[in-house]
């Protein structure tokens, strides 16, 4: 009994220097969070509460990565994939359980198998027992192995979708940014052409009464004073629903965002093979996929491990106890390695192994697409850039010309020389121009979000 004990406690000290030996498996997915800053316990753990004063746009993303619902559930989906791979790891471990257990023979039966020659043997036909159990695999044919290395890929896979996931979520808080700063001027430029028509139409109602203009030259002023209050009223609206997508982002709950800052012009230069370069070096979405397609292909090998035989180790030792009886009670124990070998399995291994090739050829599809999507995505970056600079520039000679006719229109009208429809058109173009311009300009903004998105870049 006692060589017993020895060897069980032996089987799981080599076993415990062989679980040290799978360090060659973690060391493909360590470090991949940091080199993007950022880590899964971050956007568990770490949330920020709203500040009362307005928030820019570092502030803004801060909270977001804090807060997000989705992001924490793509961390706690990472924490998933690590759980199974220790499971997975667990399987190359030994196993000890307790056993008891109580059976009732109809005959009387020995308490122990004996153990030499003429030797008396103990009876009961009830009786108790109690066991320590062990179970080791020694040779899987790499069954368990590959499990190890495919759940470590998977991991990875994981931690890359999370840092893809946090890429997305920063270009969707900078998008509505953006949007809401465009909003802003948009809104101010219809409420300065509200106070400017209503100058106006003050202005109008003078010359009226100097005899100077008609009346329908005030019925046409009010008519496009009240174009505009509807505008004004509309873009409030959708202003509003705006900050409420940006409260959702930021999982705000009964929060009230309030954003500062400025929308940029930065000219940058844009390049469609250095961005696609880019974009298949370091997406990480695509890293994850490739990481799947590893994952897989190790699935392939364990279930074709499955046509080998298993050996496992299998010891225990215990005692049995007459239950009618407290004087009556024997140990007992065993040490063995017993052979598995699979002989009809009912197609189970074969349809294992066709499955797991099914799911890696199409992974490989998706693989592919997603390098075609890819290339689509930064083409389509890269020529939103393009035309939404050509456009800011186009809208800002729009807003000098509107200005400028603006201005000679209100003289001439003021000298007798014009009409009213030339200054209210005027005006029109002028408020268009510059909310045109605005809208354009945040386009720009977003169009260089998406851009570094599509590329893979650190937002």
């Amino acid at each position: 009994m006692r060589m017993i004990i020895i060897c069980m406690i032996s089987a799981v000290f080599l076993c415990g220097c062989q679980e040290s030996n799978l360090s060659y498996y973690p060391t493909e997915s360590v470090g991949i969070t940091p080199s993007h800053e950022f880590t899964a316990s971050s956007a568990k753990t770490n949330r920020q509460d709203f500040p009362d004063e307005p928030l820019d746009l570092k502030q803004a993303i801060n909270i977001g990565l804090a807060n997000n619902p989705s992001l924490s559930a793509s961390a706690w989906d990472t924490e998933t994939a690590r759980a199974e791979k220790e499971i997975a790891k667990a399987e190359l471990l030994p196993r000890i359980n307790a056993v008891a257990g109580y059976t009732r023979y109809l005959d009387d039966q020995r308490l122990a198998p004996v153990s030499g020659p003429g030797q008396s043997g103990k009876f009961s036909n009830d009786i108790l027992s109690g066991d320590l159990v062990l179970t080791m695999p020694l040779f899987t044919a790499g069954r368990l192995q590959n499990q190890v290395k495919a759940r470590d890929f998977f991991l990875l896979a994981s931690e890359h979708q999370l840092v893809r996931t946090r890429q997305e979520l920063i270009f969707n808080i900078s998008s509505v940014f953006y949007a809401i700063l465009a909003q802003q001027k948009v809104i101010e430029s219809l409420e300065f052409s509200q106070k400017a028509l209503a100058e106006h139409r003050r202005r109008v109602k003078q010359l009226i009464d100097a005899q100077k203009a008609a009346q329908v030259d005030l019925l046409r002023t009010e008519v496009r004073l009240a174009d505009v209050e509807q505008k004004l009223i509309n873009e409030r609206n959708t202003f509003e629903i705006q900050h409420s997508v940006l409260a959702e982002l930021l999982g705000a709950e009964g929060h009230r965002i309030e954003i500062t800052g400025q929308l940029q012009d930065e000219r940058r230069d844009i390049d469609f093979q250095d961005g696609l370069h880019n974009a298949y070096a370091q997406r990480p979405d695509l890293q994850s996929i490739e990481s799947e397609l590893k994952a897989q292909d190790r699935l392939v090998d364990s279930a074709k491990a499955q046509h080998w035989p298993q050996v496992d180790l299998r010891a225990g030792y215990g005692g049995r106890w007459a239950a009618e009886s407290t004087g009556l009670s024997d140990d007992t124990g065993s040490i063995g390695v017993a052979l598995t070998l699979p002989i009809f399995e009912g197609g189970r291994i074969d349809a294992t192994i066709r499955r797991e090739k099914s799911r890696l050829n199409a992974a490989q599809q998706r693989a592919r697409a997603l390098k075609l999507r890819i290339r689509q995505e930064v083409q389509s970056a890269a020529s939103t850039v393009e035309s939404n600079l050509a456009r800011i520039q186009a809208t800002e000679k729009s807003i000098e010309q509107a200005e400028e006719s603006l201005r000679i229109e209100s003289q001439k009208y003021e000298l007798g020389k014009g009409t009213i429809v030339d200054v209210l058109d005027s005006q029109a173009a002028l408020l268009e121009a510059q909310t045109n311009y605005y809208r354009v300009l945040a386009d720009y903004n977003i169009a260089l979000a998406r851009w570094e998105l599509a590329t893979g870049e650190s937002i």
